[in-house]
């Protein structure tokens, strides 16, 4: 008699039951070609519409044209899994779910600070990631990781796949004849041509309809990435930007043709014989020549807090008075896009636009640029740029070096003995800056690069000076907290200056780097008149404050006129005496004994302002369905009135774009076309 062990013969094995149910699962997917597709399809489905819920962007709700083309670039995206076999098809798919997963789960956390979503050029930027650790924290929301709700059961089914899902299908397969193998062979192609035609229907079909119809133009314009975003979909928008990225790094040999290149350069002497006429005519042409120049860019600064008080208190009080003394421009506005402080270094010290994707100092460091800093080298200065933080960070190391600073005084070069926010506190900063500053030749150009004030604005309790009463609690009260004690470490550092005999042979220049990233408008109450008002709230978040104190005091007062971070750079080299009559920068000088032309102040999304009217452009791309706006009273007027400079707002950002992207300052010459431009009697 043959003994049976007890357990053969009981009941099986929880394990055994759930190894048999995996088997059966495997074989059902072998057996029905498309059926995991399905599958992941209705799960990416799910995790696109829980994305576009996320990000919530205004005035952009799905439509069911949205949901068509989201589901065929879904298609578009995994249609090639279908020509594997079934293993291989199972692990590609949950791969592809997974990659997928967590691009629209970095899409949202980068949304929540930049307002716009990733792109490839912002992948380069993957090491600056660590850094951005404890604002990605302040970022997050439970809620977000229903974008990985299948992750724990495809992820343990991948690896029984990969580890016994050869032995389960063996039998099955051993079973298939030659004829039956080249059959399924044939389903899986023709299943494959199936999902592809049909995603590539679905996708471009409706995609086609909006670019000819109310998206007109969306793929060749200087659009912001969210409006490709509206009508592409998450996924569309990802595989349309790895295209422009292949195309312009790779696949373009000439990414300006030569008619371009023509075109462009006429353009920017256009706007050199402007500033060439100025430079003429205008007094303070070189009134101030041969003087220390010292800037600061303070971080995350903006204009709607100055002048006001909360809990008794100013919230800045050095800058309150430094105004008074000053010359202040009240309608002043950063010009940033997805490179924020980078792109705030580049667009005032350089004098063009931003890449609308990514950061010039990422994409385009090697590039010939024509930077404050190289031209007052040229003219004897030293010259030197001072921050806190990596070298390495936006890479600053490389860029600064094209920019022909002397020293770049990093991280590395500080005692961290005020340990504030990302790393040194500013006051502490300001101090050991001006130890260096104090000992260079002169006539010296100082960069001072603020960080304490950084996102998401982390203060000691022992710094947090203000009673912000009903803010108390919330990220606007550590914004205000963190803002009121910049404002007294510049109090100090202008302090310094004073001591040191620098004030009176000095142009000292502070101007906020962009905003604050802080959108919740119930805060903002106490700031604006009507927190409800789209255009109001532009405003809030474009200003930012720029001042200019002389070496004698004069021209200290309020200037009204529109302006922008690209004016900087020709308006102190205008002080200095030194000519931009030359095509190298978008910029016009703001400080002029002379009253000037209304200028346009370009922003990268192609929105604009000259003072008088504000242009807000539509999601779909359509100039005539931006809205324009009575800048004073915020009234809304009939769009055609902003049409004119609309047209010369997405010149400038298309010129700009030629000359960064074709690095076309290196070919432009000073060759008399000028003078020909300004002398109606030449060709």
């Amino acid at each position: 008699m043959i003994h049976q062990s007890a357990e053969s013969i009981g009941p099986p094995s929880n394990m055994s039951w759930f190894r048999r149910t995996l088997g059966f699962t495997l074989r059902v997917f072998d057996r029905s070609v498309a059926l995991d597709l399905l599958l992941f399809v209705i799960a990416m489905r799910f995790k696109v519409y829980w994305f576009n819920k996320l990000l919530s962007v205004p005035y952009m709700d799905m439509t069911n044209a949205d949901k068509i083309i989201e589901t065929g670039a879904i298609l578009l995206a995994s249609f090639w899994a279908l020509l594997l076999p079934t293993r291989g098809r199972l692990i590609a798919l949950i791969s592809l779910n997974l990659i997928l997963s967590f691009i629209l789960y970095a899409d949202v956390i980068y949304y929540r600070y930049f307002q716009d979503l990733i792109t490839v050029p912002v992948l380069l930027q993957l090491g600056q990631v660590e850094s951005l650790g404890g604002s990605i924290h302040t970022l997050m929301k439970p809620g977000d990781f229903r974008l990985f709700a299948d992750a724990l059961i495809i992820i343990l089914y991948a690896v029984y796949v990969l580890w016994k899902g050869r032995t389960d299908l063996a039998n099955r397969l051993s079973a298939i004849t030659h004829a039956v193998r080249w059959r399924r062979i044939g389903i899986r192609i023709a299943c494959s041509a199936a999902a592809f035609m049909l995603g590539f229907s679905l996708f471009f079909t409706n995609l086609n309809h909006a670019t000819d119809t109310w998206a007109k133009g969306l793929f060749e314009k200087n659009w912001w990435n969210l409006t490709i975003y509206n009508v592409a979909g998450s996924l569309g928008f990802h595989g349309y930007d790895v295209y422009r990225y292949a195309k312009l790094n790779w696949f373009d040999a000439e990414p300006v043709t030569a008619e371009q290149r023509l075109d462009t350069q006429r353009f920017m002497e256009e706007r050199a014989a402007a500033r060439g006429g100025l430079e003429r005519s205008d007094s303070l042409f070189g009134a101030y020549a041969g003087s220390n120049v010292l800037m600061v860019q303070v971080e995350s600064l903006q204009t709607f807090m100055l002048g006001q008080s909360i809990g008794g208190k100013e919230i800045t009080p050095v800058l309150n008075e430094l105004i008074k003394e000053s010359a202040y421009f009240s309608n002043f506005y950063h010009q940033t896009a997805q490179g924020r402080t980078s792109d705030a270094d580049f667009t005032v010290n350089c004098s063009l636009q931003p890449m609308k994707s990514g950061s010039v100092f990422i994409q385009y460091a090697l590039h010939e640029y024509a930077c404050l800093p190289t031209q007052l080298k040229n003219e004897g200065y030293s010259v030197n740029v001072f921050h806190p933080y990596q070298g390495g960070f936006w890479n600053r190391n490389v860029m600064y070096n094209k920019m022909k600073y002397d020293q770049f005084y990093s991280l590395k070069h500080y005692e961290l003995d005020e340990r504030l926010g990302w790393s040194l506190g500013d006051k502490s900063f300001y101090r050991q800056s001006m130890d260096i500053i104090t000992e260079l030749p002169e006539p010296f150009h100082a960069f001072l690069i603020s960080l304490t004030s950084h996102h998401p604005y982390n203060l000691p309790d022992a710094e947090k000076l203000l009673d912000t009463e009903e803010l108390t609690g919330t990220m606007m009260n550590d914004y205000l907290q963190v803002i009121h004690y910049a404002d007294a470490a510049l109090g100090e550092l202008v302090d310094r200056l004073k001591a040191e005999g620098q004030w009176d042979k000095t142009i000292f220049v502070l101007y906020g780097d962009h905003d604050n990233s802080i959108q919740k408008w119930d805060w903002y109450t106490r700031f604006m008149k009507d927190t409800a008002n789209e255009m109001e709230r532009e405003q809030l978040i474009k200003s930012v404050p720029m001042l200019i104190h002389l070496p004698d005091g004069a021209h200290a007062g309020t200037y009204d006129k529109a302006g922008g971070q690209l004016d900087m750079t020709p308006t102190l080299m205008h002080l200095l005496g030194l000519s931009t009559s030359e095509p190298k920068w978008l910029g016009t000088p703001l400080l002029t004994a002379q009253q000037e032309e209304t200028r346009l102040v370009t922003q990268r999304n192609g929105s604009w302002t000259d003072g008088h009217r504000y242009y807000m452009p539509s999601a779909d791309g359509l100039s005539a369905n931006g809205k324009c706006y009575a800048a004073a009273t915020g009234e809304l007027l009939d769009s055609a009135a902003c049409l004119p400079m609309t047209e010369s707002a997405e010149l400038e950002l298309m010129m700009s774009d030629r000359v960064v992207i074709g690095n076309l300052l290196r070919t432009f010459k000073n060759n008399g076309a000028v003078e020909a431009l300004v002398d109606p009697a030449k060709p």
